[in-house]
């Protein structure tokens, strides 16, 4: 008998576990892959260490304007991607460690909750059923697949990817089609561009980034088209098949011959098959609902992280499973979804949280809107050459709080977590000129603005 069964060891299920096991619970997770779940495994980290490599790679290239000059700058991809296994791995044994030592119990397996009886919760995997008094569920998600005709064949084949397949590939391609232009498309978009391939972003929407401030996206796009990527907005994918993605866009249907394909449309929570039916769990297009507290319609069952579906970031889910073990241990807690950061990792980084110029329009909020340059920071000119990024706050005109605040420049994924802050405590424009930034940094760009 547990006190707490975890389903799913992805960013929420291991760090709920963790916290869970420090406090006393008897705590088991059940997870069928590998610790980590995707963001660890394929995902935030593996992207991350291949857009780094990248990154250098630019620096390289380009080291002149710095006044560096060495022999042409080569990029060893079979290298990055042995690089890459070598930080999983690595991250990987960490988290086990970090649930052995808080005395959780793993078992590595698929599990299907059986039902509710006196004792709590029957969950069944590798042939032994476990019982818990309480049940957190956080089995992620999975990429969506929409009905494009030829895909199902192309996966087969691996001329199509997702974000899994795409991290493994053994040779650069010469042409990559990236369907769909969001987080996980972009990113992938810049490694591939970054080491010489040519890349087609075709997007449905007339905008890359999904819900990123449209002014912030179009200068990332500008970005990109300069460096030789072709997006093509608006535009319905018809097939993936025979080495070539087809598309309609205004009535033309257009075929784009090449070496693979990257299927990044977006992502499902992971509930089919899990037994959500057996305990009368409701969902929403296949996600579990579930309030601030995380808690579902059925009592002494949560879920967090991504399988929720309300907010599919792994920072979200970390914080998600914190707030569900909490309110198992009697402690009240809550998420405030609208203080949740964002990132794309392109060079440019992007960088976003809380209320965007047209979330705040559709609200009917009544705002002030303050772009600033990040020219006013001196470091920022000192390590960008040709850069021309921007800080782009949302202010309410009343009462002068920070409600959103998005950054497109150098260090963005860094700073954001302080304008996460910012829109969390409700600071207004005349507390953050009392704080002082550090100088010459990039974020004292924020504090200047305040005096625009």
């Amino acid at each position: 008998m547990y006190d707490l069964i975890i389903l799913g060891g992805g960013p929420a299920g291991y760090n709920a576990a963790e916290r869970a096991g420090h406090a006393g619970l008897k705590t088991l997770v059940i997870e069928e892959r590998a610790l980590g779940g995707v963001c660890l495994n394929e995902g935030c980290i593996p992207t991350k260490t291949l857009l780094y490599s990248a990154k250098i790679y630019d620096y390289a290239k380009h080291s002149a304007d710095y006044g560096v000059k060495f022999g042409s700058a080569e990029i060893d991809h079979a290298f990055v991607v042995e690089r890459k296994n070598k930080v999983v791995k690595q991250l990987v044994s960490g988290v086990g460690a970090k649930l052995k030592k808080a005395k959780v119990d793993v078992v590595n397996a698929t599990a299907t909750i059986k039902e509710r009886n006196s004792e709590g919760f029957v969950v069944s995997a590798a042939d032994k059923e476990y019982v818990g008094r309480q049940l957190l569920i956080c089995t992620g998600s999975s990429p969506a697949l929409p009905p494009i005709d030829g895909l199902a064949d192309s996966l087969k084949s691996g001329f199509a990817l997702t974000n899994r397949e795409v991290l493994d590939l053994k040779e650069l391609p010469k042409e990559i089609v990236i369907v769909g232009g969001g987080v996980i498309g972009l990113e992938m978009a810049s490694y591939f561009n970054s080491t010489g391939a040519k890349v087609y972003v075709v997007e449905m929407l007339d905008h890359i980034a999904g819900a990123t401030d449209r002014e912030i996206s179009s200068m990332l796009e500008k970005e990109y088209r300069a460096r030789g990527v072709e997006f093509i907005l608006g535009a319905r994918v018809t097939s993936i098949k025979d080495k070539a993605v087809t598309y309609e866009k205004d009535g033309k249907s257009v075929k784009l011959p090449c070496d693979y394909a990257l299927v990044s449309i977006g992502r499902r929570a992971r509930t089919a098959g899990l037994g959500c039916e057996n305990i009368g769990l409701k969902l929403e297009r296949g996600a579990i609902v579930t309030n601030e507290y995380g808690k579902t319609n059925v009592p002494g069952v949560w879920a967090a992280g991504d399988v929720n579906g309300k907010s599919m970031l792994a920072h979200t889910a970390y914080r998600e499973g914190e707030v569900c073990i909490n309110n198992i241990l009697g402690k009240k807690d809550r998420i405030n979804y609208n203080s949740i950061p964002s990132v794309i990792y392109t060079n440019p980084e992007v960088a976003s949280v809380g209320e965007t110029a047209e979330s705040a329009k559709e609200k009917g909020l009544d705002v002030t809107v303050e772009t600033v340059t990040l020219k006013y920071s001196g470091r920022y000119i000192a390590e960008n050459e040709h850069g021309n990024g921007v800080v782009k706050l949302i202010i309410d005109k009343k009462h002068r709080n920070i409600l959103g605040l998005h950054m497109i420049g150098t260090y963005a994924s860094e700073i954001i977590y302080g304008a996460a802050m910012m829109v969390e405590t409700e600071m207004r424009v005349t507390d953050i000129q009392k704080l002082v930034f550090p100088h010459p940094t990039v974020c004292e760009v924020i504090r200047e603005a305040m005096f625009m």
